[in-house]
C-alpha cells in the first residue's frame, strides 16, 4: 500500500511540473518576428510569367471555334493584368483529360514550369486540366512544391492551388470530373451494346471498299484488285513480306494513300473477316477509361458476328484456308496443315510424333496416321457401349486391371500424366542423360506412349530438364 501512495505522489510531481512549464512566459519577454504576408491572388502587383492551358476533347471541325474562343480569351484576360507576361497557350485538341497519353502540349507546360519558365497558370477549369484525379492533384502538389511555388488558378471554379485551403474543394471537383467521365464512358459502351445487339456495325474506313451515301461497304474495284493480289500470292506461298516488297514495287497505294507496304499491313488485311462479307464486333475493349488503353477480347465482353453483312472480295473457303496457314506458320511449317509424321519401320513403327504446339489434330487424326503404316488395319474405337446392371450384380465396370510395372516402380522410367501436365521420375531423367530435346510419341491403336532424343533440327522437339 506505501508504495502505491509513493507513485501516486511521483506521478502528481510530474504533472506539476509540466503545467508549471507549460504556464509559458510572459508576452513582454519575446520578440515575434513576424512572416511575410500570404500573397492575395487577386491583389497582387509582382510580375508574373503566365502560362496558359485549354483542351477540347474532340477534333471535331465544329470544335474549333470553342479553343479559339478559349484562345482570344485569355489572351485578353494576361493583358488586362499589366504584371502578367504570356509565355505561351499550351493547347491539346481533339485529345481526352482521363490519361496524360498524348497530351503533348500539357507535358510540355510541366516541363517548361520545372525549367522555371513559368510562375503561374491560368485553365478554364478543373476538368479541362485534367479528369483523373490522381494526375490532377499530383501535378499540383509537384508544382506547389517547387520553389518558387508555382501556381493554378481555376477560373470556373475560382480555385487558386497556393491558397492554404484549396486542397480540399480541389479534390471534390476533381472526383465529380472523373466521375463525369467514368458515367460517359459507360454510357457510350451500353450504346454501343445496344447497336451490336441489333446488328448495326461500326465500318471503318477499309481497303477495298467505299461507304455510300446510307454508310453500307461497297467494293471499290481498283483497290478490290489489291486485295485479291494480297490473297492470292499468300495462297500461293508468297510471305507477308515478299507481298509488301512487291505492292511497294508496283506502287500500289494503301487506303491512306502511301506507297510503302509493311509486313505487318499485310497481315492486318489477311485477317480481316470483312473481306468475305462477314462482320465480328468488338474484337478488342477498353477495360479501364482513364488509360484508354485496347485488350484483345478474349470473351471477356460479348462479341457479336454476322455473316455476308455485305458483298465479299475474297471467298469464304479461301479466306479461312489462309487463316489455317497463317496459324500454321507460327510454329514453322509452310503448308496448308502440319504435317504428322509417322514412323514406319524400327521398333518404334506406328508411333506419330505429337506435335507440341499444335491442338487442330483430332482424335481419329492420330489413329489412321498410327495405322496407315500397317496395310488393312483399321483402330479407331467405337463409341463407348452403355452397359445395364441389375439389382445384385456383382459391377466391376470402370475398373481396370492394373500392370505389374506400375505395381513395382521403384528404379523403373515412369509418368503421370495429367490434362495439362507430364511429370517424370527421377528414373526417367537418368535414363536420358545427357540430353536437351525430346519428341513426345504416341500408338493410339495400342495405348503406347514414348519418348526419344529429338533430331537434330526437329520442328516438335521439347526441352528435356534442366540440372539444378
Amino acid at each position: 500500500m506505501e508504495k502505491r501512495d509513493d507513485a501516486t505522489k511521483d506521478a502528481n510531481v510530474i504533472k506539476q511540473k509540466i503545467r508549471e512549464r507549460y504556464k509559458g512566459v510572459s508576452e513582454d519577454v519575446l520578440d515575434v518576428i513576424p512572416a511575410n504576408p500570404q500573397e492575395d491572388f487577386y491583389k497582387s502587383d509582382t510580375q508574373k510569367r503566365v502560362a496558359v492551358y485549354a483542351r477540347v476533347s474532340t477534333d471535331d471541325p465544329n470544335q474549333t471555334s470553342s479553343y479559339e474562343l478559349q484562345k482570344n480569351h485569355y489572351e485578353d484576360l494576361v493583358n488586362r493584368r499589366p504584371n502578367w507576361t504570356l509565355v505561351d497557350i499550351y493547347a491539346d485538341e481533339g485529345i481526352s483529360g482521363t490519361s496524360l497519353q498524348h497530351r503533348d502540349s500539357f507535358i510540355r507546360m510541366i516541363n517548361d514550369c520545372r525549367a522555371g519558365k513559368i510562375d503561374l497558370i491560368v485553365t478554364k477549369s478543373v476538368s479541362r486540366f485534367a479528369r483523373n484525379i490522381i494526375d490532377c492533384i499530383g501535378y499540383v502538389r509537384q508544382l506547389k512544391a517547387s520553389d518558387p511555388p508555382i501556381g493554378i488558378f481555376f477560373e470556373t471554379e475560382n480555385i487558386f492551388t497556393l491558397d492554404e485551403n484549396s486542397e480540399m474543394s480541389l479534390s471534390f471537383i476533381a472526383t465529380l470530373a472523373q466521375e463525369e467521365s467514368h458515367t460517359k464512358s459507360e454510357i457510350m459502351n451500353a450504346s454501343i451494346e445496344m447497336r451490336f445487339k441489333r446488328g448495326i456495325f461500326l465500318t471503318p474506313v477499309l481497303l477495298g471498299y467505299d461507304h455510300d451515301e446510307d454508310g453500307n461497304l461497297v467494293i471499290n474495284e481498283d483497290e478490290a484488285n489489291t486485295v485479291r493480289l494480297i490473297f492470292f500470292s499468300y495462297l500461293y506461298g508468297y510471305s507477308t513480306q515478299k507481298i509488301a516488297d512487291a505492292l511497294t514495287e508496283l506502287e500500289r497505294l494503301t487506303k491512306k494513300g502511301n506507297l510503302f507496304w509493311s509486313a505487318g499491313s499485310v497481315l492486318q488485311i489477311l485477317t480481316n473477316e470483312r473481306y468475305c462479307g462477314d462482320i465480328l464486333a468488338r474484337k478488342t475493349f477498353t477495360p479501364n477509361y482513364l488509360n484508354h488503353k485496347s485488350k484483345k477480347n478474349n470473351h471477356d465482353r460479348n462479341q457479336y458476328r454476322q455473316k455476308e453483312h455485305h458483298e465479299a472480295i475474297i471467298s469464304r473457303e479461301d479466306f479461312f484456308a489462309v487463316q489455317k496457314m497463317i496459324r500454321n506458320a507460327k510454329y514453322g511449317n509452310k503448308g496448308y496443315f502440319p504435317e504428322m509424321h509417322v514412323i514406319n519401320s524400327g521398333l518404334l513403327k506406328g508411333f506419330v510424333t505429337v506435335h507440341p504446339k499444335w491442338a487442330g489434330f483430332t482424335e481419329d487424326d492420330f489413329y489412321l496416321a498410327s495405322d496407315s503404316i500397317f496395310e488393312g488395319v483399321s483402330c479407331i474405337p467405337s463409341k463407348p457401349i452403355e452397359l445395364s446392371v441389375n439389382k445384385g450384380d456383382l459391377d466391376l465396370s470402370g475398373y481396370e486391371l492394373v500392370r505389374t510395372q506400375f505395381m513395382t516402380s521403384f528404379g523403373q522410367a515412369s509418368v503421370t500424366i495429367s490434362s495439362s501436365t507430364l511429370l517424370f521420375n527421377k528414373a526417367s531423367i537418368d535414363k536420358m542423360n545427357d540430353t536437351q530435346k525430346i519428341e513426345l510419341l504416341v500408338m493410339p491403336g495400342k495405348q503406347l506412349f514414348a519418348i526419344r532424343k529429338a533430331p537434330s533440327g526437329s520442328r516438335y522437339a521439347l526441352e528435356w530438364c534442366k540440372k539444378a
